[in-house]
């Protein structure tokens, strides 16, 4: 099978803002789709972080594939909320891991201590969907879902469809703020996204290209 991707390495700081220093590697997965989205926030987000990529396609054979090294796949844990409701939970952790029987692991940050990278899927609610039902090896990572205590930003530019759903952006700024202990790298990442909501509803197009920001995006085919 022939696949059209795209990897984006963040090789440095854009002009006056040093990266996010993250320890733990954030690979984005994209739905081709979303490439297409004016509020697509998965480049921005990727462009901010000194250990992420962005790889866009629809499938791909397992992890070290799909991140473009090797890989131990029991030290990676996937974000994705599916069937999940962790309102109902009634935990007050802004971010849970569910184990096999899709069930909170009551003890969190053991379960994700040893963290090595998480998988983020990018795209609507249907282009998520289809990311992981076309790759069944995320069903070896560990699973995370959100549970945000405010709703996604987005408001009615682009409404999601359910209160735990948020966009890349929202997601991994809660993901590094709980995981990593990084309160104020959720400032600087919704501090963007402030900016590109401002942007968008003035109407203004193309303020997600990345002009000026300083990662490479590699085109390639397997």
């Amino acid at each position: 099978m022939v696949e059209n991707e795209m990897r984006g390495e963040r090789d440095a700081a854009s002009p006056g803002t040093a990266p996010i220093d993250n320890r733990i590697f954030v690979l984005i997965l994209q739905h081709p789709q979303e490439r297409k989205e004016v509020l697509a926030t998965a480049a921005a987000t990727c462009a901010m972080l000194r250990r992420a990529a962005l790889v866009v396609g629809l499938s791909w054979p397992n992890l070290g594939r799909a991140l473009g090294r090797p890989a131990d796949a029991s030290r990676w844990a996937v974000l994705y909320l599916g069937s999940a409701r962790p309102a109902e939970f009634g935990s007050r952790q802004e971010v849970i891991a569910l184990g096999r029987d899709r069930m909170p692991i009551l003890d969190r940050d053991a379960a994700l201590r040893d963290l090595d990278g998480v998988v983020v899927l990018d795209g609507s609610w249907s282009e998520a969907k289809t990311l992981w039902w076309r790759n069944p090896w995320l069903l070896k990572l560990r699973r995370i879902v959100l549970n945000p205590r405010n709703r996604a930003r987005f408001g009615r530019l682009r409404r999601e469809p359910r209160p735990a759903a948020l966009s890349t952006i929202e997601a991994v700024a809660l993901l590094l703020k709980n995981l990593e202990g990084a309160p104020e790298a959720e400032a600087v990442f919704l501090h963007r996204l402030n900016r590109i909501l401002a942007e968008a509803s003035t109407g203004r197009k193309g303020f997600l290209k990345a002009e000026g920001v300083p990662f490479s995006l590699q085109a390639r085919h397997e």
